[in-house]
């Protein structure tokens, strides 16, 4: 049982920073476009790379 007294303190300091994470992300409006992401990745007219000749 005092493992316990270890464990839990941690696993709720863990979750606080994972969801202070979550909530840095959401304000920073990384989750704006994600059809749209997902469209560019695909697309060629954004290549970084020269194409051979």
């Amino acid at each position: 049982m005092n493992v316990l007294a270890f464990l839990i303190p941690i696993s709720l300091i863990l979750g606080g920073i994972g969801l202070a994470f979550f909530v840095f992300t959401v304000k920073s409006r990384q989750y704006e476009d994600p059809e749209g992401d997902a469209r560019r990745i695909l697309s060629d007219e954004y290549d970084d790379h020269p194409k051979p000749d």
